[in-house]
């Protein structure tokens, strides 16, 4: 192969506003994750779910086929444009971009998802965090949390730190009803009591 053949090959550098800043659509682990995610929800069905972390909304698309309502809330303006892309023909889909636990949503929900968006939280704000999620969840309401166990530069808390937060919630405000690990990634899920 000649060297300028090799050099058509190599994908260009991406722009500095990445529209896909965590490569989320190249990773298949990413997939994965998400289809234990969807397996693990207890209720077929939800009339009003809240995602915090949304990102570019891969887990939106699935996540949006249980639910009546679904409002999604993500801090970075370029990953929840390209949400609202990719899901912008289900009407029953919204989005704000809205950094908890600063701010939380005034309605309640039968499920709140927390996907990565914890480890960016320190423990201040992790503890304001499930304040606010214990106020605008609903008894018998389902919390999902998933997260990378490891830890990056800009990662504040790996997941151990926050699943292990909430799992002190139990048995006063949460019901624990599933715990695994998947890879390098950990999943719980509990009940609002």
């Amino acid at each position: 192969m000649e060297p300028s053949s090799a050099l058509l090959l190599t994908p260009p550098p991406p722009p500095r506003e990445a529209e896909d800043p965590w490569h989320f659509d190249a990773l298949g682990c990413v997939r994965s994750r998400d289809d234990v995610t969807m397996a693990s929800l207890p209720r077929a069905r939800y009339r009003s779910a809240l995602e915090i972390g949304g990102a570019i909304g891969l887990l939106t698309e699935k996540l949006q086929a249980r639910c009546d309502a679904l409002l999604s809330l993500e801090p970075s303006e370029s990953a929840r444009a390209r949400a609202i892309h990719r899901c912008r023909h289900l009407p029953h889909v919204r989005f704000q971009r809205m950094d908890v636990p600063d701010l939380a949503p005034e309605q309640t929900f039968d499920l709140t998802l927390v996907s990565e968006r914890g480890a960016y939280w320190n423990l201040r704000e992790l503890a304001l965090a499930q304040q606010r999620i214990l106020e605008h969840l609903e008894p018998g309401g389902h919390l999902v949390l998933v997260h990378w166990t490891g830890q990056t530069r800009d990662m504040r808390l790996n997941g151990h730190e926050v699943h292990d937060a909430f799992r002190q919630l139990t048995p006063r405000h949460l019901r624990h009803l599933r715990g695994e690990m998947e890879g390098t990634y950990r999943l719980d899920v509990f009940e609002r009591l």
